[in-house]
């Protein structure tokens, strides 16, 4: 079980890492030092910075996976890939309506002050929950059909950080759009 405090507690440093960056005043003090380059080049790095901090967690993963805690078997096991497969269209689907290339950066570091305002996404998959990346996130992460101490230990601390990041999200979202969002927030669902 030392494996999945390991890996535990550096998905939580890495949540901690992502959740400072995400934050508003952070944000704010680096566009206030850095300026307008810094506006146009924060999602990317912000993203660049969320991949490159969470590759030790991997390697704890690759390196010390613990045990074995269970294994699926045929045909549940397909069901749970389906799953997984499912999850990862839910994703793909997601991030395509919310524009990718403004998600990952690339739109800001292009268009710069040019780039539109972010608006509201409530169609498609919007419509039927607020924050269809992170259920996508939970199913992917929960289905999978070989469970070891460490992947426990990845699950548990993800849950967590999308339970507590959903939250804080869901702050920003009412600070940046107010009634339209908490109108939104009382007729959608948060996750299901």
């Amino acid at each position: 079980m030392l494996e999945a405090a390991a890996v535990f507690f550096a998905t939580a440093i890495y949540g901690a890492l992502h959740s400072l960056l995400a934050a508003s005043r952070f944000k704010q003090w680096v566009l206030a030092r850095f300026g307008p380059p810094a506006r146009r080049a924060y999602r990317l790095a912000y993203n660049a910075v969320a991949l490159i901090s969470f590759m030790p967690v991997l390697a704890l993963l690759a390196l010390y996976p613990g045990e074995v805690l269970y294994r699926i078997a045929l045909p549940w096991a397909a069901l749970a890939l389906a799953g997984q497969v499912a999850a990862m269209v839910l994703l793909a689907i997601g991030l395509l309506q919310t524009d990718p290339l403004s998600f990952l950066g690339f739109r800001q570091l292009v268009a710069g002050d040019r780039s539109q305002p972010p608006s509201l996404t409530v169609t498609g998959l919007y419509r039927w929950m607020r924050h269809p990346l992170y259920t996508a996130g939970l199913l992917l992460i929960w289905l999978t059909p070989v469970m070891t101490t460490a992947v426990l230990g990845l699950n548990l601390a993800l849950t967590a950080y999308i339970a507590l990041g959903y939250r804080l999200e869901e702050r920003r979202l009412v600070a940046e759009f107010g009634p339209a969002y908490i109108a939104y927030q009382a007729r959608v669902p948060a996750l299901v």
